[in-house]
Formats: C-alpha cells, structure tokens, sequence
C-alpha cells in the first residue's frame, strides 16, 4: 500500500470530537456512536433500541432463555420481587421489573451475567466485541446499563412498597379481634373507599418522579463510556495515591457493585480537565446515592467472593460518597453526606465487621506453592486489608467532617479495636510473590490502635517516638483520634469526663511529631501531608478555627456556607485582645507552617483530603490578626515545635527529665519578647500572604468544590482588611 494512501486511511480514522485515532473503521464507529447517542441496533422482539450489536445479542439471549408458559414467567418476577438476595437480582438486561425499590438491578444488582463475557477475572477481556481503547473494558457495558435502562426499569413496582397492591374493603376483613371492641374500631369506617389505594399511587408516583429524575440527570449530562473509563482510571492513579483503600493489583471490575463503581467514577472525575466534568460526576453520584438509599437492605447481603463478611463493599460506596460529598461544590450534596456520615460505622458494627479476624501470617504459602493457591492467598489478604482500610478511613473521614463542621465525631476514635494496616509496599505489591516477599518481614501480630492511643497518654509524659511501625496512612488514623478529643473540649479547658485536657493532647501531639520526623518509612510527600493535618490539629488546640472563622463573620455580617450549625466563640471574646496571647501565637506559626506545606507539595500529590479545610483554618488565623492591626509579623529563623506547640505548663505538668528550651527563639516569639531586627528572621506581611491563599483556593477549586464556598469568604475577608 503506498505511504500516502496509509497516511490518509489513518487521518480519516480519527473521531471528529475528541481527535481519538483507531484501527479499524469499526472501532471508529462504535466510539462514535458515544458521542451521538445513536442506537441502531433493534431488538426484533421488544422493540428495545442498543447503541452496540454485541450488547443486542446479550439481550436476545435472555428472550431466547424466557420460558414459554406465562404461569412460570409469573412465577420467575414473583421470586425476584420475594428475594432480598443480589444473587436474585435480574442481569443487567433483564426486563422483569426491580426486586430493589427504585433503582434496576442493573445499578443496584450485581454480579455478571455468564452470556455477557466469561468468567476471567483479569483486567483485560480478550474479546472480539469488546473496546480495546478502554483501559477499563467493562466500562462500556456499565455505561449501556445505565444509558440504556428503560423508563419502566426505574420504577418501584407496587409490590415493592410496604402497602397491599390491591386493596379489598376493610369492612369485610376479619382481623379476629371480640366484636365488643365495635366502639374503638369504628373510626375504621371513616376511611374513603380508595383513600388506601390513593396513597399507595401517590408514593409510587412520588418514588418514580425522583428516580425518573436521576435517569435524567445521568442522559442529560452525556456520559459516554470513554468517560466512565477515565474517571476509573483517574481514581486509581490519582486519589488511591493519596488515600489507599482500594487495591489495584486484584481489583476486578465484574466482582465490585456498581454503585460503588460510579462513586469510584465520581471521585475520579474531580481529577478530569473539561468544565462539564463536575456536572457529570455529580450525576454519578447522585445515581449511586439512590442506589444506597432505597437498596442498602439487599447491597448489605452482597458478599464478594474473597470477603471475610457482608455488607464490606456497602461499606466502601458509602465511604467513597461521603468523601465526595464531603467537599463537593453542590451543597446539598454536602449536607447529604454529613447526614448519611453515621451510617457506615453502624453497617460495619452490623456486619460483624470489627470482629472479623485478620489474615493469619500462618496462611502465607511458601516459595514452592502453585501459583494458583498463591493468588487465591494474596486475594484473600487483600479483601481482608481493603476491608480494614476502608473502617480506618471512616475515622479519618469522620475526623475530618467533625472539624470542618465544628460538631463531634460518630463514633469513640480511642476505642478503635482495628489493629495497624499491613505496610505500604506490601498493599502496593503487584504480584503475589512481590507481596510474599514484603509480607514474610511483616510482624506477625500488629498492635491494636486503642493501645497505639494508651501509649500516647502514658502516667509520665515522653516524647520519644512511638515504638511502632506507623505508615501515613495509620499515622492519619491516629490523628483524627486525638482531633476527636480537641472537639470534646473547649478553649476553657473544660472537658468532659474521660477525656484528655488540652496539655495532654499537646502532649500527645508532641509524641506524634517525633514519631513522624524519625520514621524512615514514609516518603517526602506522605511526610508533607502527615504534617498538614498535624499542623491544623495543633491549630485547633489553641483555638477553634470553625468557631473563629464563624465568629468573624458573624460579627461582619459575612455569609459562608463552608461550616453549618451555630455554636460560635464564647461570649466576650476579643479578637484584638485575643492575638496577644501566647496561644495566638502559637496558632500563627502553625497557620504559616501549613500555607509554606501546601506549597512544597509536588503537584501530583496537592489534593489530599485534609488540604481545603487546612487551608481554611490557616486563613481564618491571618484575617483575625490582619483585623487586629496586625498585618506584619518578624517570624523567628527557626522554629522548633515542640515550643510551638507547649507551654512552660505543659512541659512541666507530668513530664519526667524534660527541660524546657526557654532561650529558643520560638519559646521567645510565643511569649512576645521584644526581639532585635538582626535576630529573627524574615517578615511576613499576612495580607499579602492572604492574597496568595486566594489564588490556592481558586487551584483547589477544581478538585474539591468546597473549596468554591472558602473562596468567596476568603475574598470578602480580603475586602474588609483594605
């Protein structure tokens, strides 16, 4: 073939809308049918239209299987309605109606249907129908269920509901009660004929308007299978980086519900480019949420197949959509999530979750096992380790919403019985004998985190740091502990019964910071963003930052929308008197520490959770002293933390051999002392550096749309400092 007839083959096999080169004129097509919505493909029988020959053939297969005689196809949709069991729920193409309230089992249902593909649980389906260009394969058929789902799918039959579908009249019931209970019973009578029958009709209608809407929502934003497939994609090379809860190396699409596959997906799109992105992953979210909340009954029975108990993926989608509700930009979405937060520690404790025993180190094959018994091994230990990282990422989520919304936690943080997660590079593995090799120098039994918490509150306080192996991501787990404590008290020091006064917890804090500095264990990235929550954390001892940053509003008569309810500072604060006390600061060099963070961290690794509502703690203390008439501050050259953070009261309180720094230059700065110019080191001006905090948000804005909502306070904060 001559090379210019090559090139121009290949130039015309490129999709006119997103410029996608193919290999094949059919390729082209079908991924182009993506873009227009077009469904050429018909079925004979129904009349149901399908944007790819592949996925009508699956559907004419379930035809083909239906039974001839109408008395078993009754029965076939009674037992689907009747079951509780995913097992029981129809494929993804099934016409019989939902057993699920709302939503088809093509969302709620799961598990694959054995003519949609065969059972190989590798990543890559090597099969002819299927669109290479994905990364994710599977991601087409996920798109067609949804897409493709007819109208009637996504009502709630009447069988569904806790109501009789057929109401006889009630005055001809026998209910066996003695007929000298007349006079109480004959209220009965007053009913209108069909009121029972209206309201039954009214729910239904009700319930299929809101998941018609959703349908809608989902066509209307024109999500196409190449986008599902880069959210997926982006969720794993992107957010799993920064909080690991899934694992990738035995992630398989076909054994994971599809609700939490769209919240997946969600997250996922908050790392896409395109404006219309936000829009589409809320509509996935919105869809999964329906899923959890009319379906969690059947999705809690849902039970993997290498899973130590049901209900774990439940778990996880409701962990993934309360992380991306949490700091959505939409704020009914936010509000959502806080309501729905709870739900997940009362689904695990239901579950049996927190009781399940972990892998035993005894069930590590050796070097000579088959390959087959040592992948059934590493997926077992998988699903045992997914499932604890996703109850240690509640508390951390948990942790986190209880700060930004200045209310308590859901649960006790320091009665956590989980013990530590397995190390880092053994969850990163990619093979099962690259785990086998970082597993065999595993300590065999793992230290609880409620005696990780006893070993920070000891009878005489240390800061040596702690005697254990702790990665971020447990470190992260152990700071939402001691946050949970900083929400039980207030700036008065009064505490409730059981929990630690303020110099404990800067005590503790002290203890974690030389954990985190010595360990050898975690990279420049993870040190960063362990150290950003830690900073804010330390904040909050000194002062409330959601109560502040409410207490400045309110007195400017500024809206925010970043934090709901309405405890504010206590009354008779002073802002201007407030900034010239040690513990502001204290605050201060804190506040500094995390915008100095924010900006070192590389730039694949800035959108931690943790780092909007940093940001926000850190601008809440510059506006309160640019509002005092402190605008300029000569900071020291060196900063030593442990002063930062305690007392001449805390170091003497308890603690056995340590001797306070009293010349440093911080433990001078804290407590005010005239310094000459020589011997501090460089100025900030924090209005300027308030600027440049503006222009972080507007960064952040396109990954955690919460960080919209701190934007605009922020600005109006700026407006009143000029």
């Amino acid at each position: 073939m001559p090379k210019s007839i090559t090139k121009s083959t290949m130039k015309a096999l490129v999709c006119r809308v997103c410029q996608k080169a193919f290999s094949k004129a059919e390729h082209l097509r079908r991924h182009e049918r993506c873009h227009t919505g077009a469904k050429p493909f018909v079925c004979k029988e129904c009349r149901r239209p399908f944007a790819r020959q592949d996925a009508l053939a699956r559907h004419e297969k379930l035809h083909n299987r239906a039974a001839p005689s109408k008395v078993s196809q009754a029965q076939s949709i009674h037992e689907s309605l009747q079951s509780n069991s995913l097992d029981a729920c129809p494929p993804w193409e099934s016409t019989r109606p939902p057993p699920d309230a709302t939503l088809p089992a093509s969302v709620t249902g799961q598990g694959w249907d054995s003519s949609q593909s065969d059972q190989n649980p590798g990543l890559q389906h090597e099969t002819s129908d299927l669109d290479f260009s994905l990364i994710w394969p599977d991601s087409e058929n996920l798109f067609q269920s949804i897409i493709s789902s007819d109208t009637d799918q996504w009502q709630m039959p009447l069988g569904a509901l806790p109501f009789p579908p057929i109401v006889q009249d009630i005055s001809a019931m026998t209910f066996g009660s003695p007929n000298s209970f007349d006079d109480r019973g004959s209220s009965i009578g007053t009913i209108p004929s069909g009121g029972s029958h209206q309201a039954v009709r009214d729910v239904t209608e009700m319930v299929t308007s809101s998941s018609s809407s959703v349908t809608a929502a989902i066509k209307a934003t024109s999500i196409t299978s190449v986008f599902l497939d880069e959210c997926l994609h982006m969720f794993f090379v992107r957010f799993i980086p920064t909080f690991p809860i899934l694992h990738r190396a035995t992630f398989v699409f076909r054994e994971c519900t599809h609700p939490l596959l769209l919240n997946a997906m969600a997250l996922g799109s908050l790392y896409l480019g395109p404006k219309d992105s936000v829009a589409k992953g809320e509509a996935l979210w919105r869809l999964a949420h329906t899923a959890i909340a009319t379906s969690w009954q059947s999705l809690i029975t849902h039970r993997g197949p290498y899973d130590a108990c049901k209900g774990v993926q439940l778990l996880i989608t409701a962990l993934l959509g309360q992380i991306y509700g949490a700091l959505a930009k939409n704020r009914l979405i936010r509000t959502t999530s806080q309501v729905f937060r709870p739900l997940g520690f009362f689904w695990a404790r239901h579950c049996g979750m927190l009781d399940t025993e972990s892998f035993s180190m005894e069930n590590l094959p050796s070097p000579n096992t088959s390959y087959e018994e040592k992948d059934h091994e590493w997926r077992t230990w998988a699903a045992r380790e997914i499932q604890q990282r996703a109850l240690l990422a509640y508390h951390i989520l948990d942790g986190l919403v209880a700060q930004m919304s200045g209310d308590g936690t859901s649960t006790r943080h320091v009665a956590n019985p989980l013990s530590l997660p397995s190390n880092e590079a053994a969850f990163d593995a990619s093979t099962a004998d690259e785990w086998l090799t970082y597993m065999r120098s595993e300590r065999s039994n793992q230290p609880s985190f409620r005696l990780v918490f006893r070993s920070l509150f000891p009878p005489a306080s240390s800061f040596r740091p702690l005697d254990y192996q702790l990665s971020a991501f447990a470190l992260r787990v152990v700071l939402e502990g001691l946050q949970s404590f900083v929400s039980d008290s207030d700036e008065s020091d009064l505490v409730a019964v059981g929990v630690p006064g303020r110099s404990d917890l800067r005590r503790a804090l002290a203890q974690v910071h030389e954990t985190i500095s010595m360990s050898i264990h975690l990279s420049a990235p993870e040190r960063l963003e362990v150290l950003l929550r830690w900073h804010t954390i330390c904040l909050d001892t000194m002062i409330n930052s959601t109560v502040l940053c409410r207490h400045v509003c309110s007195c400017y008569g500024i809206s925010q929308h970043v934090s709901g309810g309405s405890r504010t500072a206590k009354s008779g604060f002073d802002m201007a008197t407030w900034v010239n006390t040690p513990d502001a600061r204290r605050a201060l060099l804190h506040a500094i520490a995390i915008q100095d963070i924010i900006e070192q961290l590389p730039r694949g690794r800035a959108h931690v959770v943790h780092m909007p509502s940093s940001l926000f703690a850190a601008a809440t203390i510059y506006v309160v002293f640019s509002l005092a008439g402190v605008a300029t501050i000569r900071l020291p050259r060196t900063i030593v933390w442990q002063d930062a953070l305690l007392s001449q009261g805390d170091l003497h309180l308890g603690c056995d051999g340590i001797q306070p720094s009293l010349g440093s230059e911080t433990r001078r700065f804290v407590e005010g002392q005239t310094e000459s110019s020589s011997s501090l080191g460089a100025i900030r001006n924090l209005l300027y550096e308030m600027n440049s905090m503006q222009k972080l948000f507007r960064c952040l804005i396109s990954q955690w749309g919460i960080a919209h909502d701190m934007e605009e306070v922020v600005d109006q904060w700026i407006s009143l400092c000029h």
